[in-house]
């Protein structure tokens, strides 16, 4: 049937519009498909991503079961190049800085807690990592570089533990008025249902007087 003059101006238009912006249409339509295609492409990697990064992690607890430093190096050290932004690789920093600490390879388990700090995008595991880290410094009578660590921002759940670890620092550098201030700073702090830490901050203010 033949199209009246109206139909034939508005097909007309439309033959022009699609000249004119054809080529944008179908780019925008492209870029949809790609995207979605991408979408659906970005989550199989992260998938794949995490699978192999378990994979590791489960070899690096068998490693550490069986005592093997140059297993444990490889299992970290491959979740750490590989996956960095991986939840185990995180935690298997601080597995690993558990593992050399035990064998007495301090420079080893230091590095690893060192790498969790400055690389994990998982804020509680920046904080345990800085309160083991912490400890070492305290073991090794780096005083004043277990107070930098300390005083890094931390969450407010690990207020206590920041501020009892503070008071042990502050006690070995014979700092009493100090340390008696962070010990009541982690009474204040901390959960009332953990019994065990708050007996401990206890007994070390009251050597110090309380």
């Amino acid at each position: 049937m033949a199209l009246d003059l109206e139909e034939q101006e508005q097909l007309a238009s439309l033959k022009a519009w699609w000249h004119d912006n054809g080529n944008l249409v179908l780019g925008l339509i492209a870029a949809v498909a790609i995207g979605a295609a991408g979408w659906q492409g970005w989550h199989w990697h992260q998938r794949s991503q995490a699978a192999e990064a378990n994979g590791w992690y489960e070899s690096l607890a068998k490693a550490t079961q069986a005592g093997d430093a140059k297993a444990v190096r490889d299992a970290s050290g491959a979740l750490a190049e590989n996956y960095p932004r991986t939840l185990y690789a995180s935690l298997a920093g601080l597995v690993s800085a558990r593992f050399h600490y035990d064998r007495k390879d301090v420079k080893s388990a230091k590095a690893q807690l060192q790498w969790v700090i400055e690389r994990s995008p998982f804020d509680d595991l920046r904080d345990i990592a800085r309160l083991r880290l912490a400890a070492l410094l305290l073991d090794e009578k780096a005083h004043e570089d277990a107070l930098k660590v300390l005083d890094a921002k931390h969450g407010e759940a690990f207020v206590a533990q920041f501020a009892a670890m503070k008071g042990d620092v502050l006690v070995a550098k014979a700092q009493t008025a100090e340390a008696k201030a962070a010990y009541r700073l982690a009474l204040e702090k901390a959960d009332k249902s953990s019994e065990s830490f708050r007996a401990g901050v206890q007994l070390r203010l009251d050597a110090l007087g309380g």
